[in-house]
């Protein structure tokens, strides 16, 4: 008996949440770029919350990571338009392991795709990294 109780709440709900029209946000997976000798790989958070964030990972074995994210990094929407970040949470330049979240204001209306770059000395292109949010 309980389980069917329990069985008709959830099938209620789910009814429910599905007449409303809301979907849920999609999962953004980690993107990984390799190139001179340094590995970067960036994880989206919940791009729902009041601040977009972004785990970002440096790992190298041959120089020392030097990179300013709030300087090197900006989040290019569908549409073009070029934000900079608010700040970067993580460790201090130097070593050659380094990790932080890099956070930026929530681009409205909600874009199509998203995409950081990366601009790193001594590289003559940005890493990009591109998500589908729609």
């Amino acid at each position: 008996m309980r389980t069917r109780l329990i069985a008709c709440l959830l099938s209620i709900v789910v009814t429910m949440f599905a007449a409303s029209g809301v979907t849920a946000a999609p999962t953004l997976s980690t993107q990984t770029s390799s190139q001179s000798g340094v590995t970067v790989k960036v994880t989206p958070r919940d791009l729902a919350a009041g601040t977009w964030e972004f785990d970002v990972v440096f790992d190298t074995h041959s120089q020392e990571l030097t990179d300013d994210l709030e300087k090197t990094a900006v989040l290019v929407s569908d549409a073009r338009a070029s934000h900079s970040p608010l700040k970067w949470q993580g460790d201090p330049p130097g070593g050659h392991h380094r990790k932080g979240v890099v956070q930026f204001k929530p681009v409205s209306p909600m874009p199509a795709a998203i995409e950081l770059q990366i601009k790193r000395n001594g590289e003559t292109a940005p890493r990009l990294f591109r998500w589908q949010l729609k």
